[in-house]
């Protein structure tokens, strides 16, 4: 059992000052009501944690926090834990970093950010206050949930004191395109990016914000990633997508509360006559106010038969009032709604009713319940948890028209769904909704709302936290596997008992580091010495098992008493003989293949390809990263279809895709070797693709160690090329365990 704590820049509390009394009162939001409705709803479950901690800063002096904090010991679900940073430093970090630079850019509106150093300094310096705050309460085994854009930089500076914990970290707007993260200066993003690579799993709303993130952080930090699974400082960490819910019963129930019906009942006998659109949002530029209003324009004087018929309730709540954009952007708003009055008020009727103020929770169901069309349509958001309400509450009618650049657009695809900048297309999907039979109303609200209520607030929360638990579970067997000292020594015992040794070496990325071209990867005089040393033991035979042609070999390696394999196996040195060819099938097959490679470098700036006597290769390794790697994809694509009902195979490898001859592999050429040597102990390592052949045909009968991160058939791991060296040494004469830096 554990504890969990949440940490968010806000607490979901207020404080509320009047002459007489300090009281305390609950903040809206989505993360609050998320969590809030997570809690309630499994207040009598068999919980995983003994605790539940919530951190984040709060509004008030100490001595403020001392008069009200009754009111949140009153709460059975969940222990506050307050930060009082100071309200200069807070201004930088909030109004200043937060929401001037890091809100705009990931929203998509890169002209109004501001880069602004001294609001970066405080960003920096409150995200440190939250990391101390939350090391002065952790206790082993928690588990550290850090929720959004304000506080990225926590789960490293939480990494670097706690390197076992388990920490998660979720996203809850846009994550954007590299091309606009790479606006941040050089310095801020390669931070951000590598705070929230401090966590074990980092959760946003959508595929696309997940791949957004990948992107960046590979061509930012250059990490390895393989599908979802980031390899980064010798760590396995998840980045995958968890579509906020809502309390869905919450508001199915609210459907029969008194207080709402009533309101509701009201509501309908105000508009009788009329039909009801509305809109909730807070003031925010990204919200599409603006172009909402005049997509409403638009349809009443495209559809002048609606005028008097429709009645559009705007209610904006405040937000950010300090920040001057978020100061310009009402009264732009306020300019819009009466300009659309002034032209098509009557005497009985009026089109826009806009209340600039909070909604109570019964008001904003018995709205719900009431409207005829939902209007959803803001420039940017991350998911739009009003779009998944309207629909939750709607009981036998309701239409939803919702914006395509909102989270929500992928899971509620039954709505009408508009682009919010075209005003035309918002027109026209109003007058669509006004007229839609009920009986196709109905049909989409069914499929939404069974959706909404089987992935609700509840399931979100206890799915993140699950493959969180799973994520740090593979961790701790990535390091079971890691190949440490002890197991090392256990391997060194045997080689010395052996009377024969067999030892498998690739050489790209193993004895040798990846260079630019193939040809500059030239073996280091420490590495020949090495080799030979290993081969001139009576009892060893030492292989180079390679995906290399073999005149390489043969000028790099030819004069050590050593046995070589080419080209995965195409051909075989014995030690002391000659090089005999495995296969005997004409290369004509190339001049098929060498087109469509050719084709490949010209659509890819810095791919080469390399031919050898059995084999094609195409290499991107010095390529744009993702660019490289979308080619490859297509290429691999091509080369498929072109060898279907051919004795040829493609291998993808690091950064390579080979085309050879079906069944010349490292597996079955270890398999061979193995078999002419006939050792009692054997030891394979490679870092590739074309390795697992030999870790999987080896696995039950030799030492096999993987280099480098990744899925892997080996048994053991090994971080990094610069580890191969010393290990192979041990070979040779065993040393003390800190001179090798194993763990």
């Amino acid at each position: 059992m554990s504890r969990l704590i949440i940490i968010s820049s806000r607490l979901p509390y207020s404080i509320d000052k009047t002459d007489e009394n300090i009281t305390l009162r609950q903040s809206s939001g989505g993360l609050v009501s998320a969590l809030k409705s997570f809690f309630e709803n499994t207040r009598d479950q068999q919980d995983h944690y003994t605790e539940k901690i919530w951190i984040g800063s709060l509004d008030a002096s100490v001595e403020e926090w001392e008069t009200a904090k009754d009111d949140a010991d009153d709460n059975q679900d969940f222990r506050v834990e307050p930060i009082f940073v100071d309200p200069e430093l807070y201004e930088g970090f909030y109004n200043g970093f937060s929401n001037s630079t890091l809100w705009p850019l990931f929203h998509y509106f890169p002209s109004i950010v501001q880069y602004d150093k001294n609001s970066y300094s405080s960003y920096i310096k409150v995200n440190e206050q939250f990391a101390e705050k939350i090391l002065n309460i952790y206790q082993k085994g928690d588990v550290i949930w850090v929720h959004d854009y304000q506080l990225m930089l926590v789960p490293k500076l939480l990494r670097d004191k706690l390197p076992e914990a388990t920490i998660g970290f979720f996203l809850h707007i846009p994550f954007p395109s590299y091309e606009l993260v790479r606006l941040l200066p050089t310095a801020w993003k390669k931070q951000i990016l590598e705070g929230m690579l401090g966590a074990d799993l980092i959760g946003f709303h959508t595929h696309d914000y997940v791949q957004h993130f990948i992107q960046s952080a590979k061509m930012i930090l250059q990490v390895e990633n393989q599908f979802n699974t980031i390899h980064y400082n010798n760590r396995v960490i998840k980045a995958d997508l968890f579509p906020i819910g809502i309390d869905y019963k919450k508001f199915r129930n609210a459907i029969s509360d008194k207080v709402v019906v009533a309101i509701n009942q009201s509501l309908e006998d105000r508009f009788s006559e009329q039909k009801i659109l509305f809109s909730v949002d807070r003031l925010d530029y990204t919200k599409g106010l603006n172009y909402r209003l005049k997509g409403f324009e638009e349809f009443l004087e495209k559809y002048p038969e609606w005028i008097g018929k429709v009645v559009f309730i705007l209610n904006v709540i405040p937000s950010r009032d300090l920040i001057p954009a978020y100061i310009e952007r009402k009264r732009e708003i306020e300019e819009k709604v009466s300009t659309i009055n002034g032209r098509y008020s009557t005497l009985h009727w009026q089109p826009l009713i806009y209340r600039f103020n909070h909604l109570a929770f019964d008001e904003l169901c018995a709205l719900y319940q009431t409207a005829d069309v939902a209007l959803i349509t803001p420039l940017r958001d991350g998911m739009n948890l009003v779009a998944k309400e309207y629909v939750a509450s709607c009981l036998d009618k309701g239409v939803l028209i919702l914006s395509e650049l909102t989270g929500a657009a992928s899971e509620l695809n039954e709505a009408i769904i508009v682009n919010p900048t075209d005003t035309e297309e918002v027109a026209d999907a109003i007058a669509e909704a006004l007229l839609m039979p009920l009986i196709e109303q109905r049909s989409r609200l069914s499929y939404m709302q069974r959706r909404l209520s089987q992935y609700d607030v509840v399931k979100w929360i206890s799915d993140f936290l699950d493959v969180l638990n799973s994520t740090k579970e593979e961790q701790r067997q990535q390091r079971v596997n890691l190949l440490n000292y002890e197991t090392m020594a256990q391997i060194t015992q045997q080689y010395v008992q052996a009377n024969k040794r067999c030892i498998l070496l690739d050489y790209d990325g193993t004895l040798a580091p990846y260079q630019k071209l193939p040809s500059m990867a030239v073996p280091a005089s420490e590495i020949i010495d090495l080799l030979n040393d290993l081969c001139s033991i009576e009892q060893n035979e030492v292989v180079i098992i390679s995906g290399r042609d073999v005149d390489s070999l043969d000028k790099w390696l030819g004069k050590l008493p050593i046995n070589l394999v080419a080209e995965h196996g195409a051909c075989i040195k014995y030690k002391g003989g000659d090089w005999q060819q495995q296969v005997t099938t004409s290369p004509e097959w190339k001049d098929e293949i060498r087109p469509l490679m050719e084709l490949f470098v010209t659509r890819c700036v810095g791919s080469f390809i390399e031919e050898k006597g059995n084999t094609l290769a195409w290499h991107y390794r010095n390529t744009h990263p993702d660019l490289g790697f979308i080619r490859s994809r297509d290429l691999r694509n091509s080369l498929l279809q072109l060898i279907t009902n051919t004795p040829l195979q493609v291998i993808d490898g690091n950064k390579v895709l080979e085309v050879r001859l079906a069944g010349i592999d490292k597996g079955a050429t270890a398999l061979k070797l193995i078999k002419q040597f006939q050792p009692d102990f054997t030891f394979c390592i490679g870092d590739d693709t074309t390795d697992e052949d030999m870790f999987r045909v080896l696995r039950d009968t030799a030492f096999t160690v993987r280099v480098g991160g990744g899925n892997t058939a080996a048994k053991y791991t090994l971080s990094s090329q610069q580890q191969v060296y010393p290990l192979l040494q041990k070979f040779l004469a065993p040393a003390p365990k800190e001179e090798y830096g194993y763990s």
